[in-house]
């Protein structure tokens, strides 16, 4: 099918020399000498690069840009949303996971709800627990060197400028009116933060937490709470007050002597991980970028990695993931005489990694009744971040006057009972959103973020190995065309796999197309 699938927004960083760098996308540049910035939003770029001109790490100007981005793209990113964040820090040479992403309720009675009358679309029962504050603060507090006064300075400025009482939900491009200037609220509950960062005694470190506290166990959460109960929703204060961040170790599989790194099994990033040791085995170079043998192989690994996903993944914490084994050499052997470079799959087949087995039976997938931004940092002593930010724009408004936008990420579980990702008290959902480092000699040569839903990752792995196979710089790697399939259960809605399914660039030859 001729078409345009990966119009995508893409931070694509190479990371062997870092000038100063400040782009809103591929079009925008400037260089200079104290790191990068990449990100969906101008403001939020800026926001960065003015904390590392201030002597601040990729941490502290990541939580600025971040911060910025929560009101300039409020409707792919909201205060109320998710962070996934891969840090790489320069003197350990160590890559973590930070799990900015909140849980459904922790109600049983609510979880019932859910099994009855499914996941909503949208609104204020769509919402996970808020996780992009928490996200910021302990991104602060782990890794940078900054107060959140000085990080959310720069969105105070933004916000203290105004603008509509409106927003756009990108999930499907509506406007959402608010009623009222969300702006000047979301400012005086920043700006209640930072007076608790004031009060606070202690160190640093003590009065970042004590931000945090306020937002989810103090009066902010009292309000959240009384709105929640108002509009019908089932999240309540106990839920805002278990929420944390987790530090987690990343899942990383070698490439071609390079080392990719994604976050766990609660996000899609480990399958692309499971392509890449597919397509290992094949001299993809030798068949040339974007001819049919390429696009062919690529698209069949990726239906393959995209199955053991919709098979396995969800909340490690909740369920067992048998991540170990899918990423093996034995398990990677077995699968890869699967992939036929003639002729193209159309059945969903996950493997068995606990029989070491190529195939099994897929679930079954009955149907059930976005938006994302982007974020890539650098600073001048080589610590880098990647952050895929997302709002996953919800129509269900603003909450009180507190100026927090939620979003609906609890639609990324479901209600199939046994499945990994079905929803339970406490659960995260099984997130698309999926930051990537790679790294040569444990330093970091490219950091990847990506927009757009299930095709977040095959946007990534194409990324990689336009760089890796081919040689390409990001600067022609984000334009060059792309190609995808929904060959996969769709992760907003559980969408059954549209089997067989192949989109590319229409910028694509015709003879490659039709070969």
């Amino acid at each position: 099918m001729r078409g345009n699938p990966l119009v995508l927004a893409v931070c694509l960083l190479a990371l062997t020399a870092l000038p100063l760098v400040a782009a809103e996308g591929q079009q925008h540049t400037a260089s200079g000498s104290k790191g990068l910035v990449v990100s969906g939003s101008v403001a939020a770029t800026a926001a960065g690069v003015k904390m590392l001109e201030q002597g601040g790490n990729a941490a502290d100007a990541g939580a600025a840009s971040l911060l910025a981005l929560s009101v300039t793209k409020v409707g792919a990113f909201c205060i109320g949303g998710e962070v996934p964040v891969l840090i790489y820090d320069a003197v350990t040479k160590d890559v973590k996971v930070l799990s900015g992403q909140g849980a459904s309720p922790l109600d049983p009675q609510a979880v019932d709800w859910y099994m009855k009358n499914g996941i909503p679309g949208s609104g204020v029962r769509s919402a996970a627990v808020p996780a992009a504050l928490d996200l910021i603060v302990t991104l602060l507090r782990l890794c940078g060197t900054r107060s959140f006064e000085g990080a959310v300075q720069p969105t105070l400025a933004i916000l203290d400028a105004g603008g509509p009482t409106s927003y756009i939900d990108t999930s499907d491009g509506r406007r959402i009116e608010t009623g009222h200037n969300w702006q000047a609220e979301l400012a005086v509950t920043f700006r209640k933060l930072i007076e608790a960062e004031h009060k606070a005694a202690g160190s640093r470190n003590d009065r970042l937490q004590v931000v945090a506290d306020r937002f989810y166990r103090g009066d902010i959460a009292d309000a959240l709470e009384q709105w929640y109960i108002a509009q019908k929703g089932f999240l309540r204060k106990a839920d805002l007050a278990a929420h944390k961040t987790r530090l987690e170790d990343p899942v990383h599989a070698g490439y071609r002597g390079y080392t990719v790194y994604k976050c766990g099994p609660w996000t899609q990033g480990p399958y692309l991980l499971e392509t890449l040791r597919l397509l290992e085995g094949f001299d993809i170079k030798r068949m040339g970028f974007l001819s049919a043998d390429y696009i062919h192989l690529v698209i069949e690994a990726m239906k393959l990695g995209l199955a053991d996903r919709d098979e396995y993944y969800g909340d490690p914490l909740f369920v067992d993931v048998p991540m170990k084994a899918l990423l093996s050499d034995e398990y990677t052997r077995i699968r890869r005489p699967l992939l036929d470079t003639s002729t193209a799959s159309l059945e969903v087949r996950p493997g068995d990694p606990d029989r070491m087995r190529p195939l099994k039976a897929p679930r079954p997938t009955p149907v059930t009744p976005g938006g994302t931004t982007t974020l890539c940092v650098a600073d001048r002593w080589g610590n880098v971040i990647a952050a895929t930010p997302s709002g996953l724009g919800s129509t269900a408004g603003v909450a009180g006057d507190t100026g927090i936008i939620h979003g609906s990420r609890l639609v990324s579980l479901n209600t199939w009972k046994g499945h990994p990702n079905c929803i339970q008290p406490g659960k995260r959902p099984r997130v698309t959103l999926t930051p990537t480092l790679v790294l040569n000699n444990r330093k970091p040569v490219l950091a990847i973020s990506v927009a757009g839903g299930d095709l977040q990752d095959q946007a990534a792995t194409q990324l990689i190995l336009d760089y890796v196979e081919f040689g390409m710089l990001p600067e022609r790697a984000v334009s060059e065309p792309r190609f995808a399939t929904t060959h996969h259960t769709g992760s907003f809605g559980q969408d059954k796999a549209n089997r067989g399914s192949l989109q590319i660039n229409v910028r694509v030859s015709e003879s490659v197309v039709t070969n």
